[in-house]
């Protein structure tokens, strides 16, 4: 059994085990240039719905098994995802795999530039698929909504995760109607929790980093950025670091929108 943080090297010794799925969310130009042999390509337009002012929440659930349909998905294959950018969007592919429960998902510890730069073997050819046929249900028990973030701001044993620049939680960049943080939301950039140097695979001390900031295992965690792209890697960082973690979906698109809640800025 895979885990869920693979090298390349372990990759590269079960490129074909049985039921192994290969996910890649890079942009279509770099996939279609360079791609893990086996790998199907999903646009990260077809996990988000897309639609103001909250562009981040999920689709609809026939989008989603439209989506699964097509890259040959069932529940008994082991998914790997990887992502061209550090994890934002093979974070936020894993969120969606929790949300219809499935059990084995690996993610690709610093994406095609890990794999790149351990000279894997690539390919530009395009990956045939047999398409499945799909019916999910799906959970909450990985997402907090707005009312649930709402509740938890006096809550001692909840903590926010905020995973946009310090700029946009400070209030000096906005992208949304208003600029801020939520009450008490602790920032760490989600580029501050790559190794760049390591060709963007997740720090080797990020469970330090977390602590000294107090998001710690005892703690339930709420991830957010402007529109659970970011958070999708902070999300996996919590997962894989055995948090009781949920992404906040709407995130600051929803909330910096929406004219009654509170906010902060420094």
């Amino acid at each position: 059994m895979l885990s869920l943080i693979i090298e390349p090297s372990e990759l590269i010794e079960n490129l074909n085990l049985e039921g192994l799925l290969i996910v890649d969310l890079s942009k279509r130009e770099v996939f279609d240039k360079v791609h893990i042999p086996g790998a199907v390509h999903v646009e990260p337009s077809e996990i988000i719905n897309g639609t103001p002012p909250a562009p981040g929440k999920l689709p609809e659930l026939s989008r989603l098994e439209t989506l699964f349909a097509r890259i040959g998905y069932s529940p008994d294959k082991h998914l790997v995802v990887y992502d061209d950018e550090g994890g934002g969007w093979a974070g936020r592919f894993i969120w969606t795999l929790d949300l219809i429960s499935h059990k084995k998902t690996s993610y690709l510890n610093g994406g095609i530039h890990a794999w790149l730069a351990e000279d894997a073997p690539v390919t530009s050819e395009p990956t045939q698929v047999q398409a499945s046929e799909v019916n999910l249900t799906l959970s909450n028990q990985f997402t907090a909504n707005i009312d649930d973030v709402l509740a938890s701001i006096d809550q001692d044993d909840v903590r926010i995760w905020d995973a946009r620049s310090a700029a946009e939680h400070s209030g000096e960049r906005r992208f949304s109607a208003r600029g801020g943080h939520i009450p008490g939301a602790i920032n760490l950039d989600w580029l501050e929790t790559m190794d760049r140097a390591a060709s963007f695979r997740i720090r080797k001390d990020i469970k330090a980093v977390l602590s000294d900031l107090g998001l710690t295992p005892d703690k339930k965690i709420i991830t957010h950025c402007q529109t659970h792209h970011r958070s999708g890697l902070t999300y996996l960082i919590g997962k894989s670091l055995g948090y009781d973690i949920r992404a906040y979906p709407g995130s600051w698109s929803e909330w910096g929108n929406h004219p009654d809640t509170p906010v902060e800025t420094l």
